[in-house]
């Protein structure tokens, strides 16, 4: 027992350089998650943002959603903790985290992770992805990995490669048990066109050959369902396996805009590769390591009680009939089921924001559309590379798409903030079809999107064709009493 138990804590000596690229590569997705809050954060949530954090404080408990945002929901502290947020990233990302000794790596990383759990907590919708609770979860566990002078602990090890076969393998089980088109093979003759934020090379994912796609689902459902059981298997088996969810992610990535999330799960694989193989791309010889004392070792042995006990949520959630795609099963997202696609949308639709500065609205009231920067629109631009930066808004409008504006209370928040000239949100467009003076009136139309053939777009230039779907908001200007009403609940 006792040797198990030293095995676990401290025998992690060939995994030094797997501990160095974890630490490094999870301070990487840090930095670009707290680049996204000092940008975002306070158009999209602050005190005058589009859901603001003050109302949201004052309808939560701190014990539902635990933030330091309770204490100070406060502009001045979003960019104090963001900013803060940003300087330790980089401090870990060049390594002085694990320079000077375990508690100052103990403290850089719970710091980041306090920080961001706070700002997740009382991000609403705007944080309500699976990849923030991903970032949290491995970011909890980097609090444990100790510093570049100590043995890393294998059990750390291990808990890494056990989220990373929840999140791969709860993403193949979800797809299985979702859309018919994973199982007929077909989802990718669509997906590359309706996924939520496509890129330049969307197109061209989009009109390769038919065998190919179906080539494509079938290596899915491989990558996600078969290779994860082999990241617990010895070198070299577990490697390979790593190699090859690289590979997918990094598929993925190339084909689509998905935040962090790709960067993120390549991170995680990471863990599956030992000194033995990173040594061939890695020069970098360890110092003498340092044992891991009582008090250290007793600390990772608890970690490992607790991430076990926490397991069979995220367990019994992969072996419901009715799994959930994403879910936190306690406040501070310890330990989280994951999931993604398990649907697939057909046509694409898009909310186009239009404004107009006529007093009076007839029906030839010359209208501007609003371009977003990452979402489409304008049908001759090609969809920009921004991953693993998230546009968070433009994120939203896609799901907006899908239900009345009613379940949108941020949509409407939108609107109103264009009619009142907001310079902060207007910052999250691509650019403002008012620079002079604020529209009149506001409206939002949806349009079925799809994707041009070789053809029409060597003949056109476009890369997307659109026909209108009807009227998604009416027409609205601040002289709308009812209007005003909803901006005022929503702000209050």
């Amino acid at each position: 027992m006792n040797n198990i138990v030293k095995k676990l804590v401290g025998g992690g000596d060939r995994y030094w350089l797997t501990r160095l690229v974890l630490q490094r590569g999870l301070a990487l997705v840090y930095f670009i998650a707290f680049v996204a809050v000092v940008h975002q954060f306070k158009p999209l949530l602050g005190e005058h943002g589009l859901l603001p954090v003050p109302r949201f404080v004052k309808t939560v408990s701190f014990f539902e959603s635990p933030s330091i945002f309770f204490w100070c929901p406060k502009d001045f502290a979003f960019d104090l903790f963001g900013w803060t947020g940003l300087a330790l990233s980089l401090f870990a990302l060049f390594g002085f985290s694990e320079k000077f000794g375990n508690w100052v790596s103990v403290s850089t990383w719970s710091v980041l992770w306090v920080i961001y759990l706070s700002f997740v907590n009382v991000g609403q919708t705007f944080y309500g992805f699976g990849w923030e609770t991903l970032l949290l979860e491995a970011g909890f566990l980097a609090i444990f990995l100790g510093s570049r002078k100590t043995t890393p602990p294998f059990l750390v090890i291990l808990l890494y490669q056990w989220l990373l076969f929840r999140l791969m393998f709860g993403a193949g089980l979800i797809k299985l048990r979702g859309d018919p088109c994973w199982r007929d093979l077909t989802c990718l003759k669509y997906h590359y066109e309706t996924q939520p934020m496509p890129n330049a090379l969307s197109w061209y994912f989009h009109w390769l050959p038919g065998w190919i796609h179906k080539f494509g689902v079938l290596f899915n459902h491989f990558a996600e369902l078969v290779v994860p059981f082999a990241y617990f298997a010895p070198l070299p088996i577990s490697a390979i396996a790593g190699l090859i969810t690289l590979f997918f992610h990094g598929w993925l990535f190339a084909s689509g805009n998905f935040s962090f999330l790709g960067l993120l799960t390549m991170v995680l694989a990471l863990s599956t590769i030992g000194d033995s193989w990173l040594k061939h791309v890695l020069s970098i010889q360890p110092p003498p390591l340092a044992s891991p004392g009582r008090l250290r070792s007793a600390t990772i042995l608890a970690l490992g009680l607790v991430v076990t006990a926490l397991s069979s949520y995220p367990l019994m959630n992969m072996l419901s009939s009715g799994q959930e795609m994403n879910a936190s099963f306690e406040p501070l997202h310890l330990v989280n089921t994951y999931g993604a696609f398990g649907s697939i949308t057909r046509p694409r639709y898009e909310v186009i924001v239009e404004g107009t500065e006529e007093a009076v609205l007839t029906p030839n009231t010359r209208w501007r559309e609003c371009e977003f920067i990452g979402k489409p629109g304008d049908v001759k631009r090609t969809p920009p590379q921004v991953a693993p930066y998230h546009l968070r808004l433009d994120w939203l409008m896609w799901f907006a798409a899908f239900s009345s504006p009613g379940e949108h209370p941020w949509f409407i928040s939108l609107l109103g903030k264009l009619l009142q000239d907001d310079r902060p949100v207007l910052g999250l467009l691509r650019d403002n079809p008012f620079p002079d003076r604020p529209p009149k009136f506001v409206r939002a139309l949806l349009y079925e999107y799809h994707f041009t053939t070789p053809a029409e777009r060597h003949e056109t230039g476009a890369v997307w064709k659109r026909s209108l779907v009807g009227l998604y908001f009416p027409g609205v200007s601040l002289d709308n009493e009812e209007f005003r009403k909803a901006l005022q609940a929503i702000s209050e």
